[in-house]
């Protein structure tokens, strides 16, 4: 098997360049990647196969993340409903986690992956799995009924603008506007 640039067409290597946030480099390094998660006998035509879910949570950064099952659900666009990724969906994410793709955009996929029950809203259910996410789910850290009641109240108050219970996109993305460690934390190096 030759190497990664050889699988990768001139012309859809140049095209992936243009529609994400990632070097050539980065892309190659992404399609070596994507690869290797692939069954060997199916890996000389990675463009056009589906990686299962299962194998996209055992990339190093993904196995740690709390959100990693919303990150694969927002990615991935199977038909199928199993959250399985292509090469594409694959670039997607890692062009999205890059540190070259914008405040903006990093804060739509955030919002999305935040947004558990894709309603186009971060209602209180919402923040609610956020913080249990975050503190450890079901662990000795997680918090009582007031705690969490008092910790969504105060995110509400913070963000709800227009005040009807929930944190829509623009109201989100206001608020990470005014923090910029958030851009430089939601990433995943190649």
């Amino acid at each position: 098997m030759g190497g990664a640039g050889s699988l990768l067409h001139r012309e859809a290597l140049r095209e992936y360049q243009e529609l994400t946030f990632l070097s050539k480099q980065e892309i190659l390094l992404a399609y070596k990647r994507f690869s290797e998660l692939l069954p060997k006998e199916q890996r000389d035509n990675a463009c056009s196969r589906r990686v299962p879910k299962s194998r996209i949570l055992t990339l190093p950064e993904l196995r740690a993340n709390p959100f990693q099952h919303r990150i694969c659900r927002v990615f991935s666009t199977s038909e199928e409903g199993d959250d399985s990724m292509s090469f594409e969906d694959f670039l997607d994410m890692l062009s999205v986690f890059s540190d070259s793709a914008t405040p903006d955009i990093k804060s739509h996929y955030a919002f999305r992956i935040f947004d558990f029950d894709e309603d186009g809203t971060l209602s209180r259910k919402d923040l609610e799995k956020l913080v249990n996410c975050l503190t450890g789910q079901g662990e000795e850290v997680s918090l009582s009924n007031a705690e969490m009641e008092q910790l969504i109240q105060n995110i509400l108050e913070e963000s709800d603008i227009d005040k009807d219970g929930t944190i829509n996109l623009s109201e989100f993305q206001h608020v990470v506007s005014r923090s910029p460690d958030f851009v430089s934390s939601f990433k995943i190096v190649l």
